[in-house]
């Protein structure tokens, strides 16, 4: 039996004699197992830097169900003794889907890698199997962390190796319904309550500068999708983003003395003396009016009331691998646990983690906590910039 960082081989199998292959099956993982495994693997490779593989084999193609299951037995057969004890075998969709976790890989070309195993585990299925059970098989391989471009402008996230986020638990669905309640009842009733507002700023800023009254952004949400983010214009129109690109990725890659010596201050999420702000943006950013219309992102289901900061594309470019889970684990919102904790004072490492604690504990009660503190601190103003 190889080691964990051998390379995959896998071998001809045969079954052991005595040993029966429903008793094989039993070490299958229940799907519910698997998905935590699974999760667990994730922050696993998040720490020890180690890629994972998972290798999914779909037999729904085998219809009527049943045959789905017993092809499926004829895999478990297979995938018995040509995987190392490490590797990890179970359900990804109970009876349907079979998946098997490669954990801690050697390093190299991720492509190159992929289309090897993809073609061991095709070589040793075709070799054992009949060709027309073969045929009804699905093989699907999935490394971690993943090839994660954050300028692509498709979802950069592979929701396959994310099920225990993809697949919603039914014992949540209620809050769940309760929340998009909330964020869609807040954000109406903050954009009827506070028109004359909006119709104040938007004269103030066709007064004192050039360019629109709104500021439209490329962000990222959950799962990477994009959606425009919009603001207040608080800076001159047709600014240069190198600045704030260079900050942020100072500022995220640990580069703190750098940061600081641009913002003239102790490291903090935003640029503290921006050029590019005008002076009716900074005031507008101080009191964080500027994030007024991003109740409309809201009320079109882009971002919820609470939830972490939506990011610039260009900015994950700069994620470690365990900042993305601020990106996937929990929709973005206007306020979350940083703002009511420190807004923009706080470091970016203490921001994710705040963001990861929130999305951990999420619930109802805890959303109307943050919308509590969060006129105190906006009125304070405390870390704004």
């Amino acid at each position: 039996m190889s080691t964990r960082t051998d390379p995959i081989r896998l071998a001809k199998p045969s079954i052991p004699l005595g040993v029966s292959p429903s008793a094989m099956e039993n070490t299958v993982l229940h799907e519910a197992l698997f998905t935590k495994l699974l999760c667990l693997e994730r922050k696993r490779a998040e720490r020890s830097r180690k890629q994972f593989a998972l290798v999914l084999m779909d037999a729904k193609r085998a219809i009527p169900a049943y045959q789905a299951e017993k092809l499926l037995h004829h895999v478990i057969s297979v995938l018995s003794v040509a995987t190392r004890e490490t590797d990890i075998i179970g359900w990804y969709e109970e009876h349907s889907v079979l998946g098997v976790i490669f954990t801690e890989l050697n390093g190299g070309d991720p492509s190159s890698f992929l289309n090897t195993l993809t073609e061991k585990v095709n070589a040793s299925l075709r070799s054992n199997l009949p060709s027309e059970l073969f045929e009804k098989i699905r093989v699907s391989l999935h490394l971690f962390p993943e090839d994660w471009d954050a300028q692509e402008p498709k979802k950069p996230a592979d929701f396959t190796l994310y099920p225990d986020l993809t697949v919603h638990d039914d014992s949540k669905r209620l809050p769940r319904i309760l929340k998009r309640t909330l964020d869609i009842a807040g954000s109406v009733a903050a954009l009827l309550l506070l028109s004359p507002l909006f119709l104040i700023i938007s004269g103030l800023l066709k007064l004192t500068s050039k360019g629109p009254i709104l500021f439209r952004q490329e962000r990222m949400g959950q799962f990477g999708t994009r959606f425009q983010f919009l603001k207040f214009r608080s800076m001159v129109d047709g600014n240069d983003a190198t600045i704030h690109k260079e900050y942020v990725r100072s500022l995220i890659s640990g580069q703190n003395g750098v940061a600081q010596r641009s913002a003239k201050q102790t490291s903090v999420y935003k640029l503290t003396e921006d050029p590019r702000i005008t002076p009716i943006g900074r005031l507008l950013r101080r009191t964080s009016l500027d994030e007024l219309p991003q109740f409309w992102n809201v009320l079109t289901g882009d971002m919820s009331l609470v939830g972490p900061r939506p990011p610039i594309p260009y900015e994950t470019l700069s994620y470690d691998i365990w900042h993305r889970r601020r990106v996937l684990e929990a929709k973005p919102g206007i306020t979350g646990l940083w703002q009511v904790n420190g807004r923009s004072s706080t470091s970016f490492n203490d921001m994710v983690r705040l963001d990861l604690k929130y999305a951990k504990a999420w619930s109802l009660g805890l959303d109307i906590k943050i919308l509590l503190r969060t006129p105190g601190v906006v009125l304070f103003g405390d870390g704004a910039y």
